[in-house]
Order: structure tokens, then sequence, then C-alpha cells
């Protein structure tokens, strides 16, 4: 199971633990799922990063390819692996602001580091 895969597991156990006891096998439902959060950021970075403009130097481009990419990371996440809690979805009719958003998920890479470490 990918990074992607693992965070998920840990979200959703956290956020909604009876939506995650649902899931027959977790395991495999959170690879698989891993495996196509880690296609669609591909796929959204290139799509994002798009062609070279000319005259483009190398840390230009370095940074063009890691903010598409980061922006791919963030879109992906929230759409497929962030889910909300059961009460927040139904309180919650706007969506969180892309700072919130962007917030939420360098605390939950800190806490899951932070898990991580313990668990090592």
């Amino acid at each position: 199971m990918n990074r992607y895969g693992t965070q998920a597991m840990r979200h959703w156990q956290r956020t909604d633990p009876e939506r995650y006891a649902a899931i027959e096998q977790p395991q495999e439902f959170f690879a698989a799922l891993g495996e196509q959060v880690e296609e669609q950021i591909q796929e959204r970075a290139v799509a994002l990063a798009g062609q070279d403009p000319p005259g483009e130097s190398y840390l230009e481009k370095v940074g063009r390819l890691r903010m598409a990419r980061f922006t791919a990371e963030a879109e992906v996440l929230r759409e497929l692996v962030l889910i909300d809690a059961p009460s927040q979805t139904e309180e919650r009719e706007e969506p969180a602001p892309e700072s919130w958003n962007l917030v939420s998920r360098a605390m939950q890479e800190a806490t899951s580091d932070e898990e991580d470490r313990e668990d090592g």
C-alpha cells in the first residue's frame, strides 16, 4: 500500500469509523484507492504543468513542476481521501476555503509523520 492509501486508511478510521468498519476488505480497498490517487495526481500534475514555456530556466521549471504536483495532490486528496465526518457533512454547505484545506492537509501529514515515528 502506498502512502496515499495509508493516509486514507488512517483518516477514514479517525474521521468516520462506521464507514471504515463497513469496508469488507480494508487493506485491498485502501491499496487500490492509494493507486488511484497516485495515478490521478500524476495525470493532473502533467496537465497543470503544461508545456515548457520558451526561455524557461531550470529553476523556473522545477518550481512550475513542483507547484503543479502540489496543486494536483491537494485537489485529488480533497476529492478522494479527505472525507468529512458524518456530522460535518450535514453542517457544511459550502466547501472550505482553499487555504483551510492546505492547512488541514499539512496538519494531517504532520500527525501521520508523528505516528509513523512512534510506531517505528
